[in-house]
């Protein structure tokens, strides 16, 4: 394909552009052929017009695809050109943050001027063992590789700092040194690393300055090279200089300053051991206040001053010397404030009694008359004689300067020297990898000598960079066996010859520096007339006679030629350096200016009484110092850039380009002409040139295939991919010579991945476009459905609708029609009843009228006759009453003395009651109160309403003795008409009677008046009564809620604090616990570099006998226990065994330190457990306080239940004592026959039955008359109107005497027999109440009798047990009896649960206690069965050997002995194995030493080593055999460290006695005898326990090695998995087609596509199940597993999680796809093992979420809070940098703008945590080891033959 085919409409071009350098533009139409302008549209929307140049008709270059934009290698740009380049590197520096970029092989370093946490340990680690292109680019990448090729090609390497002042050079070589000493470590004690990184701050102290564009800019070059032994760490260093700019120390243009180390004396001069130095502020001296900038922000030169002297004491530069170098460096600076003055025109003088040349001459030990001479005289020598010439001012200024030149030089070079010495290694060097931190191109307004110089030097590094570079695209093309054709590339050989070849410039500059008056205008003529017009490279400036033109490979320069001369010469005046030469004061002045095999170490004692100490000359030959110092500088600088580029060249090179982004030092500022500008200078668009000439798009064939899998049919497919992707080329790209088929690559032209993208990316846009038809299609087709379904509804219930509303107007019209027909019915049926009634009211009214006039006629009739009826009755009525008057008298007599006997009574037992009251008045309390107002207004509304009714009786009586009265006179009607002048006389009493009864009706109308007013105030008062009732309720509840609410915030205070403390103490346990295992790593570690030593110590001396031969208890090697003949065998086992011994106790020591400091640590959480307990029992009682006081505001209401409480408690107490009876009649001993009636257990147990029982009735006959108190207080409160009402009958009846008639007596009589009615129900409560109680006393009777019964049915059961049988099965009846008794309180104490907690609380307690008793009586019982088992053994051994004592050797000779068959009795085995002391080096060797777990461990039960080790331990400890004890446990330590360190990376070996020493652990804390281990044993397994020692200290020291032998496994375990995670977690495509390859670049790239011998996810859940199936069949504690599996899987996330952040083709959304499914089937692993719960899942939480946020939405502000929520366990720096690193794969996905990531800063600016970027991989959590009892019983265990443990004995 054309590439003029690729300019079509919307193709994304660049145009050329004054201020951007490059601007991006896109095409607005196609492009044909022969247009000679282009329609474009630039990026801000503005179209312009790009004219193409006439002649050469180049095209702009094209764009790459935006997928390619941010690549870490530009290589793989499918576009090769200077804009991409620049485009490239400005978004990776601008927007995403990333410094480092690769360009084939050069590391390309943008300086950010800012502070990035890219450098840290975590960051090295992370790129340790890495290939380059695996991980982002970085120094520490370059750094690895050089370090891998070292270590593999043994050559040995450089690595190449380049670029301009201020471009970060110094600081990139640092951080290589800082990688390599990290890396390797040193081989010897002398931390050389230390000392490399240490040179450092000397040598930016005196070699760097301060210059417009560098705050620390590094005025000389220096190649370091750091060597390395045959094991590849760091041995010693050695520094070689390149033309140090000595000019600055004189001369600092503005805002510059001179070398640091000036600033830093004059800032530290107030120093006391400085202040002789005279020195001052940096403004006082005229060679530090040129530049007029003597500050640099942000540096403090004092700090820095210390930084410097610490340095030089570490590199052994002692104090003296330090001195000597300040007095040095000060006198220049008082020697350049030396002020010359004109004496004439050719004389100069220096003012007599300078005080600064005093004070130069005090410092450097010379005389002021010699040193004021020879600065402004000079010695003239001829053949014939020697004279002094004056020399003028400016001569002598000049001299004045060069001498402070020179000395400094002179010092710049003894510090140099002195630096490699305390850098050089005594070790023979291996190899070595060089740094070269090299000053790149300059280019200034007035470029000089140095200038020239560096150019030159810059100009080899070049033509060798492309020579290096051209050599390496050869190398890979020959090794793809791709045709070589010759590619054109710049070669600076004429510029090189132009310099250094004969007659060059720098020839002719020497020539000229030797002629007599040779000066600067003539050698600049001798330029013109030898090479211009003759060299195409050499120019001469038009207005300039003093300076020349060289077109450099990066640019032209012009150099002025004032200066070259005397810089080249670099002269000095001879006298003065002898005036120096011959200080006796100063002798390090002395040693500056003398030969090289005369110099002094600096490590030396001080001036005075030092000895001298010649070292070796580098490089030089006899004869040769005199030739040498005749050298010009430019001769000396071809020289030595010759012997640097031999070295270069000897070495594999690595290339790191510095760029500088900005002049202005702004952080993260990107200026487009400076940085194209480098770009040219320092060469990597040289390499990109070369790239782009072949074939620089390069792709495996499966990477190409996956690739581009999309544009290919399914026929095209074919099995074998190198031939499918031929195919499919030769379709796309019709031009063969487009690209090129390798072995294993296909080569690419530039331009052709681009075109394979553009067609990938429309085929997949068509996909795209069907995709979307067909889905938009169905989604219309779906929503028509929807719409024509609705349509349908909506017409149905319209119809339905309009149905509807014709059916309602139907029945509205029937309606209307019936409603009229009823209407009219009703207004006619209206009408006819109005005319009715009408009628009706007619007749009415007249019949009324006849009614009333007949009805007054008998009204008249009637009324006579009643007034005849009352004359006749009123005259028999006052006869009746006569009588009866005189009747009534006598009754009221009678009655009155009846009255009083009773009233007399009645007040009997009124006095009897009001006496009861006041003994218990006091119980009413505040209820009383308010009742009795309540009462006395219900008494006086009963008063009055007995009353009334007494009147309306008394009305009543009245009534009736009126209709008698006149019935009488009806009777006497006759003798009334007799007595008719008697009339007059009946009518006016007839009057007066209807007036009384007027007046008795009237009274009676205002009694019932004043009873309903008094009745509604009574009620009123009731009202407000129950109103205050309900307040004081409601006050109570609110104040019960509040001490409740309050209790309760209380509690969840408590406990909030509780909790939090709790975490606290953990936290902090955890700490504590992962110091002390780190202690014991470290100690570890300390005891095999003691090990190691000692080998070598062994080595180095002779090699014994083979008889005499000794090895050392703790180290175990091949060669020690495998390579001595068999006749020694057993004494180096005796030996071994016999060191072992002595050697224990030092061993144990170490454990036994660090084992007191975990006891302190336990005792420190004891203590603090201690005040907790003590925080929550002071809560518990201040709760308990305030319930105290709820209760006591409860009291009255709570006597009752009390009361019973009490009696309940007396009953408890009674039968408690009652048990200890019982149990001091059972504990004693007994014979047989206690059980039989009459006994005294038996006597005894009736006693106390008896007893109990008479207390029993006592106790309730208390608890009766209390409780008839009780209720008749209840009584006497509900039945407080009673009283009220026989107190106020007591005045009526005293007052009965008083009464006049017989109503009051009546009401009188009435009040007593109600008293003695509500009197007679009291009883009648009384006696009810009383039976009920009687009742419950009957059945509690009845319950105690059967508790008697039953506990003596259980007393005879015990008295029949063995004695020993007899306690526990007293006290497990005991528990029996008070766990009912619990449930029993549980439903007295339902209704009050606090003290039903109180009482559960002591009755765990007593439980508790009596559970003690029984197991220390079961302890005592166990020691005393196996003293009686000691003692019956020793008894059976002295009667054994007294028998055979009693029999003489004849008898035993002379008896006949007969077969006899002996039945083998059945031995009962202790579980203990026996074994001799000679035996115990052959336990350990067949045990431990020579066991192999894959061998005949397999078969073994799990942990039987550890069980076999204990046996032997419990026969020990069974012969009281202490010295065996100790020998045995130390044995099986060394032992086990020994096995451990000969095959420590074997991974079954470490799983293997992981298990068994904590197998042996356990045992030994299940059979210590301790109470809190033998709660799982069998009683079997009880007796099994030590009894003569402890071994706590033992089980902590073994403790401590399953810590380490735990930390070694992690450790095997994680370099087994190490090398699958990255490669299975991240780069295997386990979805196979979702994550597509990206174009890569001259690095060698992982294929995300497995090919074979890669690992996989499977490989990982493979080596995991391993892992866990070995441990398991080891029987390795659970709970240990899970603490493993979780190390395993924290390391899995944690690497996985690394890699991410350091490699930017990782982080898309495919790739977090990718990793959510890896995650799940770890995730599916876990719950398959049923380890869910170890806790691995939360460590992997970090990399789930960082999956998530590649795949989750990145634009809106809540998308911003989306992210912030969920990725709560990724810190803002890892978040940040997954945001800067996310890389779309295809065109369709985005990339994260920079508005949104600093939206994600803000949000998250205010957590608080660590700046860390990467996780620790090297973080192991700290282990515990939960204890774990086995059930297995040590006396079955069967020791197999195969082990070869004949000698051990069962037991």
């Amino acid at each position: 394909m054309a590439a003029s085919e690729l300019y079509t409409k919307h193709a994304r071009v660049w145009i050329p552009d004054a201020e951007e350098v490059w601007k991006s533009a896109e095409l607005l139409k196609d492009y044909k052929q022969g247009d000679a302008l282009l329609q474009l549209r630039l990026d801000d929307g503005t179209d312009v017009e790009h004219k193409l140049d006439p002649k050469t008709k180049n095209l702009p270059h094209l764009r790459n695809p935006d997928i390619l934009v941010g690549e870490n290698d530009l290589t793989a740009l499918s576009y090769l050109h200077e804009p991409a380049i620049l485009h490239n590197l400005k978004v990776r520096f601008m927007d995403s943050k990333l410094i480092y970029t690769y360009c084939g092989i050069v590391l390309v370093a943008i300086n950010p001027y800012e502070t990035l946490p890219i450098y840290g340990a975590d960051i090295i680690n992370a790129y340790s063992g890495q290939n380059m292109g695996d991980m982002d680019p970085h120094i520490f990448a370059v750094a690895e590789e050089s370090y891998k090729q070292m270590a593999r090609d043994e050559r040995n390497q450089s690595i190449i700092v380049s670029g301009e002042s201020g471009a970060g050079k110094t600081v990139s070589a640092k951080y290589a040194m800082r990688y390599f000493a990290t890396v390797s470590g040193s081989a010897s004690e002398t931390n050389v690393e230390e000392k490399v990184l240490a040179s450092n701050p000397i040598m930016e102290s005196i070699g760097n300055a301060k210059t417009t564009r560098n705050d620390n800019s590094s005025r000389f070059g220096k190649y370091i090279e750091i060597g390395f032994d045959k094991k590849y760490q760091i041995i010693g260093a050695n520094m070689r200089t390149y033309l140090l700019e000595k000019s600055r120390v004189v001369f600092q243009a503005d805002d510059e300053r001179n070398y640091h180390i000036f600033y830093q004396l004059c800032a530290s001069a107030q120093l006391p051991e400085l202040k002789v130095l005279k020195l001052g502020q940096a403004t006082n001296f005229h060679y530090t206040k040129q530049g007029r900038s003597p500050v640099i922000d942000g540096v403090d030169d004092a700090k820095e001053m210390v930084n410097t002297r610490h340095a030089c004491t570490l590199l052994g530069i002692s104090e003296p010397y330090q001195m000597g170098i300040f007095r040095i460096l000060a006198a220049i600076l008082h020697l350049g404030n030396v002020e010359i003055k004109d004496r004439d025109s050719d004389s100069s003088i220096v003012p007599p009694n300078n005080a600064h040349l005093t004070v130069f001459c005090d410092l450097m030990g010379v005389t002021y008359q010699d040193m004021s001479q020879w600065l402004c005289h000079k010695k003239l020598k001829t053949a014939a004689e020697t004279y002094i010439k004056p020399i003028p001012k400016l001569q002598a200024v000049n001299a004045r300067d060069a001498l402070a030149k020179h000395i400094y030089a002179k010092l710049f070079d003894w510090i140099v020297d002195h630096v490699n010495k305390a850098l050089r290694s005594t070790v023979n060097q291996n190899s070595f990898i060089g740094v070269l931190d090299i000053y790149g191109f300059e280019t200034f307004e007035i470029n000089s000598f140095e200038q020239f110089c560096i150019n030159y030097a810059n100009e080899k590094l070049q033509q060798q960079f492309n020579m290096h570079v051209f050599k390496l695209e050869q190398e890979e093309y020959m090794k793809e066996q791709i045709p070589w054709t010759l590619i054109d590339f710049y070669d600076n050989q004429p510029c090189i010859n132009l310099i250094e070849a004969k007659m060059g410039i720098l020839d002719l500059l020497d020539e000229e520096c030797r002629m007599p008056k040779g000066s600067d205008d003539t050698w600049a003529q001798k330029l013109y007339n030898t090479h211009l017009n003759k060299c195409a490279l050499f120019h001469k400036p038009r207005l300039s006679n003093k300076a020349f033109i060289i077109q450099h490979f990066a640019d032209k320069v012009e150099y002025q030629c004032d200066g070259f001369l005397e810089k080249n010469k670099d002269t000095v005046n001879e006298e003065q350096i002898t005036v120096l030469k011959t200080s006796k004061k100063f002798e390090l002045l002395v040693e500056l200016f003398q030969d090289e095999e005369k110099a002094t170490t600096p490590t030396g004692p001080p001036p005075g009484g030092r000895t001298r100490l010649s070292v070796k000359q580098t490089k030089t030959r006899p004869g040769q110092t005199s030739r040498d110092h005749k050298k010009t500088v430019g001769l000396q600088f071809r020289n030595s850039l010759q012997l640097l580029m031999d070295t270069l060249n000897a070495t594999t090179p690595h290339y790191v380009r510095c760029i500088k982004p900005n002049d202005n030092k702004h952080p993260f500022t990107f200026d487009p002409s400076r940085a194209v500008q480098q770009l040219r200078a320092c060469g990597v668009l040289e390499t990109i040139r070369i790239s782009a000439a072949g074939f620089p798009s390069r792709w495996t064939y499966q990477e190409f295939f996956s690739r581009y899998r999309v544009l290919m049919k399914q026929k095209d497919v074919l099995s074998d991919r190198r031939l499918t992707c031929r195919n499919v080329l030769e379709k796309l790209i019709k031009d063969q010579d487009k690209y090129q088929f390798g072995k294993t690559k296909i080569f690419f032209r530039a331009g052709q991945v681009a075109y394979l993208e553009k067609l990938r990316a429309d085929k997949l846009r068509v996909a795209c476009i069907r995709i979307q038809k067909t889905i938009r299609s169905w989604l219309l087709r779906k929503k028509y459905l929807r719409m024509r379904s609705a349509a349908i509804t909506i017409q149905r219930y319209v119809r339905g609708y309009q149905a509807r509303c014709l059916a309602k107007f139907l029945r509205r019209t029937q309606a209307a029609v019936t409603i009229q027909k009823f209407q009219r019915m009703y207004r006619e049926r209206k009408r006819y009843r109005r005319m009715q009634a009408a009628s009706l009211v007619v007749q009415c009214m007249l019949r009324a009228y006849m009614a009333r006039q007949k009805y007054q006629a008998m009204l008249r009739e009637h009324k006579t006759i009643i007034i005849q009826k009352r004359v006749r009755g009123w005259l028999a009525r006052l006869h009746y009453k006569r009588s009866l008057e005189a009747v009534v008298y006598l009754q009221c007599c009678i009655r009155r003395m009846r009255a009083r006997r009773e009233l007399k009574k009645l007040k009997i037992e009124a006095r009897s009651v009001e006496h009861f009251k006041k003994l218990n008045i006091g119980m009413e309390n505040k209820i009383m109160q308010l009742q009795r107002k309540v009462d006395e207004q219900h008494k006086e509304k009963k008063a009055m309403t007995e009353r009334l009714n007494s009147l309306a009786n008394s009305y009543a009586v009245e009534s009736e003795k009126l209709r008698n009265e006149v019935e009488r006179l009806r009777l006497t009607e006759e003798e009334a008409r007799n007595n008719s002048n008697r009339i007059t006389t009946l009518l006016e009493e007839l009057a007066r009677l209807k007036k009384e009864l007027c007046d008795t009706q009237r009274d009676k109308r205002t009694i019932e008046e004043w009873a309903d007013k008094y009745k509604l105030e009574t009620e009123q008062l009731v009202a407000e009564l129950k109103e205050q009732n309900m307040l004081l309720k409601t006050e109570k509840d609110d104040l019960n809620r509040l001490i409740q609410e309050q209790n309760q915030e209380m509690t969840e205070k408590m406990e909030k604090a509780l909790v939090e403390e709790t975490k606290q103490l953990e936290c902090e346990l955890n700490e504590e616990r992962s110091r002390y295992q780190n202690l014991l790593t470290e100690h570890r570690r300390l005891e095999d570099r003691h090990d190691d030593l000692k080998e070598e110590m062994k080595l180095m001396v002779n090699i014994p006998k083979p008889g005499h031969r000794r090895t050392d208890s703790t180290h175990s090697s091949n060669e020690s226990e495998y390579t001595y003949n068999s006749e020694f065998a057993e004494s180096e086992e005796s030996a071994r065994g016999a060191e072992d011994v002595t050697k224990a106790p030092l061993d144990m020591s170490l454990f036994l330190k660090l084992q007191k400091r975990v006891t302190e640590l336990e005792q420190e959480k004891q203590s603090l457990q201690n005040e907790l307990d003590k925080k929550e029992e002071q809560a518990y009682r201040a709760r308990a306080r305030e319930e105290d006081e709820q209760n006591r505001v409860r009291g009255a209401e709570l006597e009752y239940e009390s009361l019973k409480r009490q009696e309940l408690d007396t009953e408890n107490k009674k039968l408690k004592n009652d048990l200890n009876e019982l149990r001091k009649a059972l504990s004693e001993k007994s014979p047989p026959g206690v059980t039989a009636p009459g006994s005294p257990a038996y006597k005894v147990v009736m006693e106390q039955l008896n007893s109990s029982n008479e207390e029993l009735e006592v106790r309730k006959e208390e608890v009766l008359i209390l409780r008839s108190q009780l209720v008749s207080q209840k009584e006497a409160i509900h039945q407080k109107e009673n009283k009220q009402t026989m107190t106020e009958a007591m005045p009526c009846m005293e007052d009965v005497h008083k009464m006049r008639d017989a109503g009051e007596i009546t009401q009188a009589y009435l009040a007593v027999k109600e008293s003695n009615r509500l009197l007679e129900s009291q009883l009648q409560t009384l006696r009810k109440s009383h039976e009920n109680e009687t009742e419950v006393l009957r059945e509690e009777l009845q319950s105690v009798k059967e508790d008697n019964n039953r506990q003596q049915q259980l007393l005879a059961q015990n008295l029949q047990l063995p004695p020993e049988a007899r306690i526990e099965a007293s006290l497990q009846h005991e528990i029996t009896r008070l766990t009912n008794e619990n449930l029993y309180f549980e439903e007295l104490y339902a209704d009050d649960p606090t003290k039903y907690q109180f009482y559960r609380i002591s009755l765990y307690k007593r439980i508790i206690d009596l559970m003690e008793q029984l197991e220390k009586q079961d302890k005592t019982v166990r020691k005393l069965k196996k003293q009686l088992k000691v003692f019956a053994k020793k008894i059976g051994e002295l009667e054994i050997s007294g028998q055979m004592e009693n029999v003489s050797p004849g008898q035993i000779i002379d008896e006949p002995i007969h077969p006899v068959n002996i039945p083998r009795k059945e031995k009962d085995f202790q579980g203990m194995l026996e074994y001799k002391k000679e035996d115990e080096s052959k336990l350990v060797k067949n045990l431990i030493l020579e066991l192999k777990p894959r061998g005949v461990a397999v078969n073994l039960i799990p942990g039987l080593p550890a069980y076999i080790l204990f046996m032997c331990l419990r026969h020990a400890d069974y012969i009281n055999d202490d010295q065996k004890v100790r020998t045995l446990l130390t044995s099986t330590i060394n032992g086990i460290k020994k096995i451990l360190k000969k095959r420590g990376d074997d991974y079954e070996t470490v799983s293997f006695w992981l298990s068994n020493t904590c197998r042996f652990l356990h045992c030994l804390k299940q059979y210590s005898g301790e109470e809190s281990f033998m709660k799982h044993n069998t009683p079997r397994q009880n007796e099994h326990c030590l009894s003569n020692f402890d071994l706590a200290e033992y089980r902590q020291v073994l403790s401590d090695l399953a810590i380490q032998i735990y930390q070694q496994l992690v450790k095997v375990m994680e370099n087994i998995l190490q090398p699958m995670i990255v490669s299975g977690m991240l780069e295997h495509e386990t979805i196979q087609g979702v994550s597509g390859v990206k174009p890569t670049g001259l690095r060698k790239r992982t294929s995300s596509i497995a090919d074979e011998g890669t690992y996989t996810l499977d490989s990982i859940l493979r080596q995991l199940n391993s892992f866990h199936s070995t441990m398991c069949q080891h029987g390795t504690d659970p709970e240990l597993i899970k603490q493993v599996i979780k190390q395993m899987f924290y390391i899995i996330g944690a690497v996985t999680l690394n890699n991410l952040l350091l490699r930017k083709d990782m982080c898309s959304w495919s790739k977090g796809m990718q990793i959510r499914y890896n995650v799940s089937q770890l995730e599916e692993w876990l719950r398959d093992k049923n380890l869910m719960t170890s806790g691995a899942k939360e460590t992997l939480e970090p990399l789930i979420q960082a999956a998530q946020l590649l795949q989750v939405k990145k634009k809106t502000d809540e998308d911003a809070e989306a992210i912030c929520s969920m990725c709560n366990a990724l810190s803002t720096a890892q978040i940040v940098k997954v945001l800067n690193l996310y890389t779309p794969v295809n065109e369709f996905e985005e990339r994260v703008s920079v508005s949104f990531i600093r939206t994600i800063q803000i949000r998250l600016r205010d957590r608080k945590e660590s700046p860390q970027l990467l996780m620790d991989t090297k973080n192991i959590y700290p282990v515990t080891f939960p204890f774990n009892p086995s059930s297995l019983a040590l006396e079955t265990i069967q020791i197999p033959s195969s082990l070869n443990l004949l000698f051990l004995t069962r037991v």
